[in-house]
C-alpha cells in the first residue's frame, strides 16, 4: 500500500497548492510528475490471478516500456479474453471457429456432390450369368464408353448375379441402359440406371504383382456368414462342394450380426464352381459369393521377444 499512500500525499501536497496558487498556474505537468513516480510493479497494479505468471525478465520488459512510453504493454494482460468477450481477439477467435465449420460444412457438400455425379455415372446390371468374369462384363460395356470400375456381387436369393458398372462421364452411364436384352453367357442382362455409388476398394489391398493378380483368380469373396458358423466349417463347405483351399480367412466384429470370409482354392476353376454357392445356406444363412478383387496374403509373424 506504499504506492498508494505515495500518491495520496502528493495529492494532499498538490491541493494546498492549489488552494495557494492561481488555477493558471497548476498545469498538467504537475500531475505527470506526480504520476511518473509511481511503480508500475507496485502490487497494487498487478492483478492478484497474473502475479504469479510473471517472471523478472517480463517484469524489466514493463518497467521499461511504461518509462519509455509511459503505457502498459497490452501483452501484460493474458487473461483479457477471459474478462472482456466482446474485444477484437475473442470475435477473430470467433471468426476462426465460423470459418472452420463453414469449411467443415463445404466438405461435407463437395463429398455429397462427388457421391451424387458417381451415381449417374454408374448402371445397375442384373441376370448376369454365374460364368461370366468382370472383364467380360467391362468389355461389353466398354462400347458405350470408358470403364472405371466393375464390380460383380452374388446374389443371395438367386442362381444369377448383379453388378455396377461406373463410367468416365454420364453420357457412357446413358448409353449403356440401351444394352438391357444383350445375351451375355446364357441369360440376357438387364441394365438400369444405379441408386448407389461403388464402394472403391483400399488400394493397399489390390494386387501388388502379377502373382497376386493370379492369386485372385483362384479366389472368392463371401459375406452373410452366420456367426455360429466356424473357420473349419466354412473350409469344409467349400472343399465339399467345389474343391481343395489352400487359404482362408473368416472376418467379423461385435458390429455387424454376420461375418465375411475370403477363400482361395487350389485351382481357379474351383473359385468360379463356388460363385454358383449364392444362395445357399451355410449356418442359418444363406449365403452371397463374389469374385475377390484382393488376394488373401499370408499373415506376417511377429519374430518371439526376447
Amino acid at each position: 500500500m506504499a504506492a498508494v499512500a505515495e500518491i495520496s500525499n502528493e495529492a494532499a501536497v498538490a491541493n494546498k497548492k492549489l488552494d495557494s496558487k492561481p488555477e493558471s498556474e497548476f498545469t498538467m505537468q504537475n500531475l505527470v510528475d506526480m504520476f511518473t513516480k509511481l511503480n508500475p510493479l507496485a502490487k497494487e497494479f498487478v492483478p492478484s490471478y497474473y502475479s504469479q505468471a510473471l517472471d523478472h525478465h517480463h517484469q524489466h520488459q514493463r518497467l521499461l516500456h511504461f518509462q519509455q512510453n509511459g503505457s502498459f504493454l497490452i501483452s501484460d494482460f493474458p487473461a483479457a479474453e477471459k474478462y472482456f468477450p466482446d474485444n477484437n481477439f475473442a470475435n477473430n477467435r470467433r471468426r476462426r471457429n465460423s470459418f472452420n465449420q463453414g469449411r467443415r460444412r463445404f466438405s461435407g457438400r463437395s463429398f455429397r456432390a462427388q457421391r451424387e455425379d458417381s451415381v449417374r455415372r454408374t448402371v445397375y446390371v442384373s441376370d448376369i450369368d454365374q460364368h461370366v468374369t468382370e472383364e467380360q462384363l467391362a468389355t461389353l460395356f466398354s462400347t458405350c464408353g470408358q470403364v472405371l470400375d466393375c464390380r460383380i456381387c452374388g446374389d443371395p436369393h438367386s442362381v444369377l448375379r448383379f453388378a455396377f458398372v461406373e463410367f468416365a462421364d454420364e453420357y457412357g452411364a446413358r448409353a449403356a441402359l440401351n444394352l438391357g436384352g444383350t445375351m451375355l453367357g446364357y441369360y440376357p442382362v438387364r441394365v438400369l440406371p444405379s441408386k448407389t455409388a461403388i464402394l472403391p476398394v483400399n488400394p493397399n489391398y489390390l494386387p501388388r504383382s502379377e502373382d497376386e493378380r493370379e492369386m485372385c483368380t483362384r479366389t472368392i469373396y463371401c459375406t452373410n456368414i452366420d456367426k455360429k458358423v466356424s473357420q473349419a466349417e466354412v473350409k469344409n463347405f467349400f472343399e465339399t462342394a467345389c474343391g481343395e483351399v489352400t487359404r482362408l480367412r473368416l472376418l467379423g466384429d461385435h458390429v455387424h450380426s454376420t461375418r465375411i470370409a475370403f477363400v482361395e482354392f487350389a485351382r481357379a476353376e474351383s473359385a468360379i464352381v463356388a460363385l454358383n454357392c449364392s444362395g445357399m445356406v451355410l449356418g442359418s444363412q444363406p449365403i452371397r459369393v463374389s469374385p475377390s478383387k484382393t488376394p488373401v496374403r499370408p499373415r506376417v509373424t511377429r519374430p518371439p521377444m526376447n
